[in-house]
């Protein structure tokens, strides 16, 4: 028991509790992109796909938990790693290379904390619907701001509608992006240092994987971004 709480405690433990966490997220990320991208195919698969993971509250709570877990678990690490390095080396090197280290690897923590209030205001927006979040009052457009009051012609919460309204708003789309280019700033690093803290990452795929963390960056930035684009450009309404 204490060689695993040493191990956990050490830097190389940190570093593999944020491989592991990362790993999770990296992969909820897409998944839920990709549920999210279903919007394009129209309100009732949207719906559907809604009603369907709502049918599964056991199955949903424990992912939303796990996920929380993991989020913690993640930002914990970073922090005590970044105090870690910082106590390790307390005066700064006198001829610092910072053009060596990316601008996504040195805002790595920054990004990480930013991401987290981000969750934080989607959650609130659109999981629990507060209005104090939502900035779009009732109008003829949108006649019920209300989003848990939406339901569709089926009688289902109108998840299509909960979307298009929640990005109809300027501010809220515009927050939603900038979120997106620091997740995905985050994302095209944070990859990378996923397969070295594993150990999957040498000199004969040290390369591709540094592509494959960057365009996979790229593509959630654009699949996401997507979304409160159309809206903005009229998609929905």
């Amino acid at each position: 028991m204490k060689i695993v709480l040493s191990f956990f405690q050490s830097s190389l433990g940190k570093k593999c509790v944020m491989a592991i966490t990362g790993l999770a997220l990296f992969a909820f990320v897409i998944g839920h992109m990709l549920g999210n991208l279903q919007i394009f195919l129209g309100r009732d698969q949207i719906n559907a796909y809604a009603v369907f993971l709502k049918s599964k509250p056991a199955m949903l709570w424990t992912a939303r938990i796990g996920l929380l877990i993991m989020v913690i678990l993640h930002i914990v690490s970073a922090v005590q790693l970044a105090r870690m390095n910082q106590a390790a080396r307390p005066v700064p090197y006198g001829n610092q290379k910072v053009a060596a280290a990316s601008y996504a690897s040195r805002t790595m923590l920054m990004s990480g904390l930013i991401i987290f209030a981000f969750v934080i205001y989607h959650l609130l927006h659109f999981t629990l619907a507060v209005p104090e979040v939502n900035l779009l009052a009732a109008s003829n457009d949108f006649p019920n701001a209300n989003f848990l009051e939406l339901k569709d012609a089926q009688g289902r919460q109108d998840v299509y509608q909960m979307m298009v309204r929640g990005y109809s708003n300027p501010l809220v789309a515009g927050f939603y992006v900038l979120a997106m280019a620091l997740l995905c700033l985050h994302l095209s690093h944070g990859v990378s240092s996923m397969f070295q803290s594993i150990g999957l990452k040498n000199k004969r795929f040290g390369g591709l994987i540094d592509r494959f963390a960057i365009i996979s960056a790229i593509l959630i930035f654009i699949g996401n971004c997507s979304i409160p684009i159309a809206i903005l450009f009229g998609y929905g309404k």
